[in-house]
C-alpha cells in the first residue's frame, strides 16, 4: 500500500489519549463529509437541496408519510418541514393523498417526476462516492460500510439527532 492508500495515524498531543484524538479526527472528518455532501447536492440538481433530497428519499422508503412524522423523525420544527414540503409540492416532486386508513390524514407521496429526479440524483451521488473510493481495497470498503452502519445504528441519541 502507498501512503495515499493508508490513512496516517491520528496525531496525539502530549497528555492526550489516542481515543480522544481519534474522536476529534472523526468529528472533523464527518463535518467535512457533510459539507461536501451539501455542496454536491446543489451541483447535481440546483433545485434539490440536501434536505429536500433526504426528505424525498425518506418518502420513497416509506411509500408515503405524514408531514408531522417527517418533522418528528428529523427532529425539525413543523414549520420548517412545511416550507420544505410546500417547495417540493410546487416543484411537482411530491403530492398529498388521503390516507386510506384514516381519511382525515394526508400522506405525502413522490410523484413520477419526484421519483425520476430522486433516481437521477441518487445515481449521481453513487457515482461520486465510487470515484472517491475507486482505489480502496474491497476489504476496506466492507469495513468502512460496516463502521458507518454501526455508527448510525446507535440508539442512545434522540431520534433525528443528525448533528453528530
Amino acid at each position: 500500500m502507498t501512503a495515499a492508500e493508508t490513512p496516517d495515524e491520528t496525531a496525539v498531543a502530549p497528555g492526550e489519549r489516542p481515543a480522544d484524538a481519534a474522536v476529534e479526527t472523526i468529528q472533523r472528518e464527518m463535518t467535512a463529509f457533510a459539507r461536501r455532501a451539501r455542496a454536491l447536492a446543489g451541483r447535481m440538481h440546483p433545485e434539490l437541496s440536501l434536505v429536500s433530497y433526504t426528505l424525498l428519499g425518506h418518502l420513497e422508503e416509506r411509500d408515503g408519510h405524514r408531514a408531522t412524522d417527517l418533522a418528528a423523525h428529523y427532529a425539525l420544527d413543523k414549520s420548517t418541514v412545511s416550507r420544505q414540503v410546500s417547495a417540493l409540492e410546487r416543484a411537482g416532486l411530491i403530492e398529498r393523498r388521503v390516507d386510506p386508513d384514516d381519511h382525515r390524514v394526508q400522506l405525502l407521496h413522490l410523484t413520477r417526476a419526484g421519483r425520476h429526479i430522486l433516481a437521477q440524483v441518487t445515481e449521481s451521488r453513487r457515482t461520486a462516492v465510487r470515484q472517491r473510493l475507486v482505489d480502496w481495497p474491497e476489504e476496506d470498503l466492507v469495513r468502512f460500510a460496516a463502521y458507518l452502519e454501526r455508527y448510525n445504528a446507535w440508539q442512545g441519541a434522540p431520534r433525528g439527532d443528525d448533528e453528530a
